[in-house]
């Protein structure tokens, strides 16, 4: 460790995070920042000019470097250990380091097949598909051959409770039968979208609300599966992936498409959304250190001299810079300890730092992005640099895979069965107080 400690790649981790990074992790760590630095960061222009060419049809430099990444053994980084021969080796901590630098590029990871919703998609089927379905479905993904989605938002239905979800599955036979309204999925309108991952409802009138919902795969060339529109996100359109909203009229799939059993979408999708979650937060983290540079940057530019001052000169300006760079690091410090209690305790025992995640990074990655805005002045709200695409990501992060005042209300909720407890200790210290009160004959005051 003591060699690369001053790379770029590492010099921001706390030291607890180096000495649990294996030799291996490091070099995996060190190639990731080289890719992205090299070959992701300074095609951005690239990228956009080829999409328009055709919104909705995967870049060819996106497939180039995707067959460069494969080749250089950074594909599927993200799948933990506990995945055996499927995993290239990383525990979560150790991924975290790769998914911030993946971050400071919005499509980096993409290249690496470490990007959402693949992520989250490829962990639920390797953990919960049989091995007929991990050979149909899961292995094109591992491969890089097409793409999925995760098909669970509905406009008509307060779905952040998914208990509400109202899409319908019903049985003909050997035949599944969806029908009903979604958001959210990938664009079926990109031709490398292979299948959606559907939760639904099977069997409504089952009195444990638990056991109402299924998870099943839906090709994405069934009949009666259309695609109404793209969604856009605070105006940016997200091509070649999208946001689509979908039509499942009569659709039609094999029984067999059902995984894991009726009854389990609830099980399989927190099993799907505690590392995922965490994702989103590496790599916003990296993002938001991009647009720190960029404001950097700003603050020394010798063009810029309002008053005769460099910006950065500005006291007001210098307490920005210093209140952004200590919330990036505190950030970095949340999430790198979630990783570290999903891998020592496992995702179940990490739910407080899952949430903690959740909650804190988004909202404080939207607001630093928002100051280095505010310090580029109005270039800083056009296509002129990155900080718009980045802020949007911030703010679209607080809804994905659940808004964050799910995760607060989880928080508070939780906190307040600790209060029984605390009103014990207090009364014993009160207790206590009476007792020395009597020993050091002191009047005992309570209020």
């Amino acid at each position: 460790m003591s060699t690369h400690d001053d790379h770029p790649a590492l010099n921001r981790l706390p030291p607890w995070v180096k000495a649990k990074l294996s030799s291996k992790a490091v070099e995996t760590i060190i190639k990731v920042h080289d890719w992205v630095e090299t070959e992701c960061i300074p095609a951005e222009p690239i990228m956009k000019a080829q999409l328009v060419e055709n919104r909705w049809k995967t870049p060819r430099l996106m497939k180039d470097l995707r067959k460069k990444a494969k080749s250089n053994g950074l594909f599927n980084l993200f799948l933990p250990k506990h995945f055996g021969d499927l995993s290239p080796g990383l525990t979560n901590l150790e991924y975290s380091c790769c998914a911030e630098i993946m971050g400071r590029c919005y499509w980096a990871a993409q290249t690496m097949n470490c990007h959402a919703p693949e992520t989250g998609n490829i962990e639920l089927l390797a953990k919960y598909c049989n091995e007929e379905q991990k050979k149909k479905w899961l292995q094109p993904l591992l491969d890089g051959d097409g793409c999925s989605a995760y098909s669970m938002t509905e406009p008509d239905r307060a779905t952040s409770d998914a208990t509400n979800i109202a899409c319908r599955i019903t049985s003909e036979g050997d035949t599944l039968i969806i029908n009903g309204r979604k958001l959210y999925g990938n664009a079926l309108w990109n031709e490398d979208l292979a299948f959606y991952i559907l939760m639904a409802c099977s069997d409504p009138d089952n009195p444990n609300q638990w056991k109402r919902h299924s998870t099943v795969i839906v090709p994405a060339n069934s009949p009666g599966l259309t695609m109404k529109r793209n969604l856009t996100i605070m105006g940016y359109d997200h091509a070649p992936e999208g946001h689509g909203e979908y039509i499942y009229d009569n659709v039609r799939i094999p029984a067999a498409n059902i995984i894991l059993g009726e009854g389990r979408a609830f099980e399989i999708a927190q099993g799907r959304l505690g590392p995922g979650r965490i994702h989103h937060c590496m790599r916003l983290i990296g993002q938001t250190e991009r647009a720190y540079e960029l404001a950097l940057i700003r603050c020394i530019d010798q063009r810029k001299k309002p008053r005769g001052k460099l910006i950065g000169q500005f006291d007001s300006n210098i307490e920005r810079i210093a209140s952004m760079r200590l919330r990036l690091d505190s950030m970095r410090l949340v999430v790198l300890n979630a990783a570290d209690v999903m891998d020592t305790l496992g995702n179940k025992a990490g739910r407080y730092a899952i949430a903690q995640s959740k909650i804190l990074v988004p909202e404080m990655a939207a607001n630093i992005i928002d100051e280095c805005m505010q310090l580029y002045g109005g270039q800083g709200l056009t296509q002129h640099t990155a900080l718009p695409e980045m802020w949007t990501y911030a703010r679209f992060v607080r809804i994905a895979d659940g808004p964050d005042a799910v995760h607060r209300h989880q928080v508070g909720r939780d906190q307040l069965k600790t209060a029984e407890g605390f009103r014990n200790r207090h009364e014993a210290y009160q207790r206590r107080y009476q007792e020395l009160c009597e020993q050091w004959s002191v009047p005992y005051e309570t209020f």
